[in-house]
């Protein structure tokens, strides 16, 4: 992966919104219902041309198709496998139980959003078809990628097993942890398909911190704690064989606007967080419950050999954040881990994890992504004593 050797770079955890042709298309198959497969690619032609656009515009440095392709970050995967089948019967988090209000709320904002909560479930042994489907992802990204200026680095994002596991629920295999183990295995076709197509991985991992709310919540914070470790371990089996400094692992509370009063404090889940074999960690730091958490990386000391991709803007909010409160929180991200090298700026978390599922406007997207850009650029100046390249 790029560092920022003479100014701060950029990123962005990776979706970005849809627009409602392409959205209607990928809703129809996940549905199963008929549609034309040459529209399908003509619009993902035109959505992936778009947001590479305007990630380009917005200066971004390291860069992706937007997950333009897949109707969510993770429910895309029963596609891919066989074993997958009937509904899971997904447990709410515990602030919408708490909260029917939010959940109202929400329903009401988002009527026809894809498979999330009645996801498939696993009724039978796990297998990974071929890697067709993914590869043909990458060959469309990279083809229009390559059009004018270049990314200075290209990312593409795969969920981990554990979030799989949590969405897409266990009714076959013995133990939940005998399911993870099958589908680190099975997964791991596509982080080498990504790796082996010259991309960095992102793995997706919301289950490192938002599932304590959700899958792990009658348990204690050291019960989730030691899940962690569990589930990290099936990342590092998943990705065995791609170089550490060729993944970055994003952690995620939640994407949804709520109260987040019940999440994991960062520092508990850090140790467990340091043991992913990769080589940078994208962390939330503009969600309002957890922008005070960059002292936690003193607390528990930021590995030397980790790149911090901190998310210096809110991804569930219209506002949008000024270049000198960017700014600040670049910096603030350096001086936590002690080194403006190791600091990659970035968002909380995506804008379109799932299609027709965005909390912000997409033109707000854009001027978000250039605040990071500007941001980077003002944090750069202090921090390297020049205006920035």
């Amino acid at each position: 992966m790029i560092i920022s050797r003479d100014r701060i770079l950029t990123t962005h955890v990776g979706s970005l919104p849809r627009g409602e042709a392409l959205s209607e298309l990928l809703v129809r198959r996940e549905a199963g219902e008929s549609y034309d497969p040459a529209q399908l690619d003509a619009e993902m032609d035109k959505a992936v041309r778009h947001v590479i656009t305007r990630q380009k515009e917005a200066g971004i440095d390291s860069g992706n198709d937007g997950e333009q392709q897949r109707v969510g970050f993770q429910t895309y995967v029963p596609a891919r496998m066989s074993g997958f089948g009937g509904e899971s019967k997904r447990r709410r988090g515990r602030e919408f139980e708490e909260f029917p209000e939010l959940a109202q709320y929400i329903n009401r904002r988002f009527p026809n959003v894809s498979r999330q909560q009645n996801a498939p479930q696993a009724q039978s042994e796990l297998h990974y078809h071929d890697t067709s489907a993914i590869e043909g992802e990458i060959a469309r990204f990279k083809r229009i990628s390559a059009e004018g200026e270049p990314f200075a680095e290209n990312f593409m994002t795969a969920p981990s097993p554990g979030i799989i596991a949590s969405t897409m629920l266990n009714a076959f295999y013995d133990t939940n942890e005998a399911y993870l183990e099958a589908l680190a295995r099975e997964m791991s076709n596509e982080y080498m398909a990504i790796h082996k197509a010259g991309l960095v991985l992102q793995i997706d991992a919301p289950d490192l911190a938002m599932d304590r709310t959700m899958f792990y919540r009658d348990g204690s914070d050291s019960d989730f704690v030691k899940a962690v470790e569990f589930h990290v371990a099936m990342i590092n089996k998943g990705i065995a064989g791609i170089p550490r400094d060729r993944v970055r692992l994003h952690i995620c509370y939640g994407n949804w606007e709520g109260p987040h009063i019940h999440d994991i404090a960062l520092d508990k889940i850090l140790p467990a967080l340091y043991q992913a074999h990769v080589g940078a960690l994208s962390i939330e730091f503009s969600n309002p419950r957890h922008a005070h958490e960059y002292t936690a990386l003193q607390r528990v000391p930021f590995p030397k050999d980790m790149i911090l991709i901190p998310g210096v803007v809110e991804s569930t909010s219209n506002f949008v954040e000024h270049p000198e409160v960017v700014a600040r929180r670049i910096e603030e991200a350096v001086v936590a881990i002690g080194d403006r090298e190791r600091v990659v700026a970035s968002t909380d978390c995506g804008f379109g994890t799932f299609t027709r599922r965005e909390w912000v406007v997409e033109p707000v997207v854009w001027l978000k992504l250039k605040a990071i850009r500007d941001g980077a650029d003002i944090a750069s100046a202090r921090l390297w004593g020049k205006k920035a390249a």
